[in-house]
């Protein structure tokens, strides 16, 4: 009973003074045009990419903006000839002009998208542009994209605009884990936070980032964080010691096109850096884990209970069920799943809490984040440049 109360408790907690997390109407803000657009690099990491790039790479090629823009791709040691694929499309879109190259095999203490993206800035900064658009090689972007984030940024005299964009939900694991993952993250980084000045949260998805080009110099990105396998929030709390307004909401126009069709797949995504989020701690792990069973597995563990003999305890139980429930609602509306889905959180919840179990097991057995053929030690692990 008493822990019944306790997960209500923490729901109620949520629901009223986490940042209002499960509103899902954080979009663009308000813009108006500014009166001469500035040149923007939109610099894409690539990494055996050649399944998605044709579903992306001529979204990004296609722009409508009115400034000067090219796209610089960087081919990360690609085999599947990402890189060849890139330039064939290219020539077939024609749009935005596009460079393709590659840094080579990153140095100890960087993870290979950075490299990537730290070459990538390299090649843009000889353009001299006011604005790098970071952006993954699965993400397609509306023809309007970046005009928008360029008009939202310079409105709002924003140093950093990301939008994080809309995962794919066709398959049935997709349905069950997707929509939870953006919640849990907006649970964790409330995005009406990360906009407020004087604030300490801090966060960006990594698929959408829109960043002044100097600002990026003065927080000296991405070489600060070139080990942090969770590179998106490093980025957001590095503008934010540098002085840097950063803004993050919901993508209405951009969306991931990787399919994640089976668990395994889903597994793998969260696995790999769910440890890396809790700095590598087995403290953090074991409070984490306690905390998942609290505020999701003992509302329905309650109501079962009650059936055995203890109303109160399903009273409660049913209580905090019911607020999650309301919580989620919104989220699944947002990608568009039937509501039918919003009780069964606590299952899903479940997952996530093996996923994260797993991602320490495996970092303990030397396969913590491992991505496309690289294994990333923690950060403490490998050598500082000074």
């Amino acid at each position: 009973m008493w822990t019944a109360a306790g997960s209500l408790a923490a729901w109620l907690w949520l629901l009223l003074c986490q940042g209002f997390f499960w509103r899902t109407d954080v979009r663009l803000p308000p813009s108006r045009d500014p009166g001469a657009w500035p040149s923007v690099c939109v610099v894409v990491p690539a990494r055996d990419e050649a399944a998605v790039l044709p579903a992306s790479l001529p979204s990004l090629l296609a722009q409508e903006y009115p400034g000067r823009a090219e796209v610089f791709l960087v081919d990360d040691g690609s085999t599947d000839g990402t890189g060849e694929l890139a330039r064939e499309l290219a020539r077939r879109t024609g749009g935005l002009p596009l460079t393709v190259d590659s840094p080579g095999e990153p140095p100890a203490g960087w993870t290979g998208k950075l490299w990537a993206v730290r070459h990538g800035i390299g090649l843009a900064r000889a353009r001299g542009p006011e604005y790098l658009l970071l952006t993954d090689a699965d993400i397609a972007h509306a023809p309007d994209g970046l005009r928008r984030l360029v008009a939202a940024a310079r409105t709002g005299g924003y140093d950093v605009v990301s939008q994080m964009a809309r995962l794919r939900v066709e398959s049935l694991w997709e349905r069950l884990v997707v929509p939870a993952f953006v919640y849990f993250f907006a649970q964790l980084y409330p995005f009406r936070r990360i906009g407020k000045d004087g604030t300490r949260t801090a966060a960006a998805a990594g698929g959408c980032v829109l960043l002044r080009a100097d600002t990026a110099a003065r927080a000296r990105i991405p070489d600060a964080i070139r080990h942090a396998v969770i590179d998106d929030v490093a980025l957001a709390r590095a503008v934010k010691r540098a002085g840097g307004r950063v803004w993050l909401g919901l993508a209405d126009r951009a969306d991931s096109v990787r399919p994640y069709p089976r668990l395994h797949d889903l597994w793998h995504m969260v696995a790999r850096s769910a440890y890396a989020q809790l700095r590598h701690d087995p403290v953090v792990l074991a409070g984490t884990v306690a905390g998942l069973a609290l505020v999701y597995l003992v509302p329905p563990a309650a109501v079962i209970a009650g059936a055995a003999g203890n109303p109160v305890a399903a009273v409660l139980g049913g209580a905090a069920w019911l607020v999650m429930t309301g919580t989620y609602l919104p989220m699944l509306r947002y990608y568009r799943q039937p509501p039918w889905l919003a009780p069964l959180l606590p299952f899903t919840a479940f997952l996530y809490l093996l996923m994260t179990v797993d991602s320490a097991v495996r970092h303990h057995r030397g396969r913590g984040a491992a991505w496309k053929g690289r294994t990333y030690a923690r950060p403490d692990a490998v050598p500082d440049e000074g």
